[in-house]
């Protein structure tokens, strides 16, 4: 069938592409140009630079596929940026890469996928996909220390029921095998490990001092849960809840970032007893598998690291939904994604309001 393949210019989606080619199917390549911050004064990002550009292109000249390279930089811009800024200047941590997933690669570019008169959409996301009942069941990555599952949640069944994920069953040291194996010319790319948009050396409080100048706080407090003032800080932006280094307040305890208040242009700090949370609230919650509403247990991951913990989940048709860990869990952060698990298998999940 015909396969439309997003070419990030790394092995990953190279690999991919290269897969569905040997199993004799016609692969159109795809790369994205996304954000290009230099002219804002800022480095090369590593999503959409003019190397990674050209890499997609002599991967899928060596593979002998077409290839189009797409303007998506405004669609970028409203979905992702936007919200990336308002999301860290109202004191939460967001997670850009499933807000991309969700609107651009997956949404967009099905779009763009139907329009070529393609069937599928493959990428190279380490996640799995099977079938039950004639409807897609989202699974975890064969390899569980690159798994993207979590990032995945946001997707629709319709949209998982278009996708392919060539590389689900393969662990990331035989995905470059197989690339030094076809002579793939990024074999040995090395892998980015920030959000994709940041540039190389960069962080992301220089993306919000360059996207929002104007709006970011000034100097305020540091304070501890009681509201005693324990020192200053430079902006409540550069702090997100969980943080443990960088706070530059001595303490005999190793301190947490609990909570970040704009209002008062305060962050509250202390130790790490009082940065657990047994309780989330969520919002805009996506359930891909089970009843919509209702109580079920399962397992739930906070963070793209954080390994999911067994934890009771109480759905309401509304999308909304109430977490309850069996433990508490170490610094959840509103505007991260909880995600459920049973087993391997992606049930859903929300994004987090507050914790308790």
């Amino acid at each position: 069938m015909r396969v439309v393949v997003a070419m990030s210019g790394g092995v990953d989606s190279a690999v991919a592409a290269a897969l569905l080619v040997r199993a004799g199917h016609e692969v159109i390549g795809v790369t994205l140009q996304l954000a290009d911050l230099s002219r804002k004064g800022l480095g090369v990002s590593r999503c959409c630079s003019t190397t990674d550009v050209a890499m997609a292109g002599e991967v899928a000249a060596q593979l002998g596929i077409r290839h189009h390279v797409l303007d998506m930089e405004r669609v970028f811009e409203e979905t992702v940026l936007k919200p990336f800024v308002e999301s860290y200047l109202a004191g939460e941590t967001p997670l850009p890469c499933a807000h991309c997933n969700a609107s651009v690669k997956f949404g967009e570019l099905l779009t763009i996928t139907s329009q070529m008169g393609a069937e599928a959409l493959a990428t190279g996301h380490y996640a799995r996909l099977s079938r039950e009942g004639g409807q897609p069941v989202l699974l975890r990555g064969r390899d569980t220390s690159k798994d993207q599952s979590y990032f995945l949640f946001g997707l629709r069944r319709n949209q998982l029921s278009r996708v392919l994920f060539p590389l689900g069953d393969m662990h990331k040291h035989e995905v470059r095998a197989v690339a030094r194996w076809l002579g793939l010319p990024n074999a040995d790319r090395h892998d980015s490990q920030e959000v994709c948009f940041v540039p190389e050396g960069g962080s992301y409080v220089q993306v919000l001092e360059k996207l929002a100048p104007d709006r970011l706080p000034g100097e305020g407090e540091l304070v501890d849960p009681s509201g005693r003032v324990v020192g200053r800080h430079p902006g409540f932006h550069r702090f997100t809840i969980g943080q443990r280094r960088g706070i530059g307040v001595p303490d005999r305890r190793r301190l947490y970032v609990l909570e970040v208040r704009p209002s008062e242009n305060r962050v509250v700090v202390s130790g790490r007893e009082d940065a657990l949370r047994r309780r989330l609230q969520l919002r805009s919650v996506n359930w891909l598998d089970g009843p919509a509403e209702g109580v079920l247990e399962a397992k739930v991951q906070i963070r793209s690291r954080h390994t999911a913990q067994p934890a009771r989940v109480r759905l309401d048709i509304r999308g909304a939904a109430e977490v309850e860990f069996a433990e508490p869990v170490l610094a959840p952060a509103p505007g991260q994604a909880a995600v459920c698990y049973a087993g391997d298998r992606v049930l859903g999940g929300g994004w987090i309001v507050s914790a308790s």
